[in-house]
């Protein structure tokens, strides 16, 4: 099943981040998303690029939506032309499955 069509679970404090191996299988579905490190706490990041600054926020509503089906919530910055987003599992301090299904659902609403 892709990453898209999974349904995304409820993630508990507890839960398993996913391992390097995993990681790697996950980002061949998404391969315009990186892994970056802030603080120590690993993210899932991509720029989305726009004709203006009405479209990236539109984006940007469409991923907030996104987010509140799951309650699952990325940082989200809104650019002239630009939107970032950075998705990763606040309570696991880290990247759980649910992130990288949540990246290719962001793909679909582009």
């Amino acid at each position: 099943m892709s990453l898209k069509a999974e349904p995304c679970e409820a993630c508990r404090a507890d839960a398993p981040t996913v391992s390097r191996d995993e990681r790697s299988d996950l980002l061949q579905q998404i391969p315009q998303w990186r892994i970056v490190s802030e603080a120590g706490v690993d993210k899932l990041r991509r720029e989305f690029t726009f004709a203006d600054f009405a479209a990236a926020l539109a984006f940007t509503i469409r991923v907030g939506e996104l987010a509140e089906t799951v309650n699952h919530h990325p940082a989200l910055l809104t650019e002239w032309g630009k939107v970032t987003v950075s998705w990763w599992s606040h309570k696991l301090g880290g990247l759980h499955r649910n992130d990288f299904r949540l990246a290719a659902k962001t793909d679909e609403l582009l």
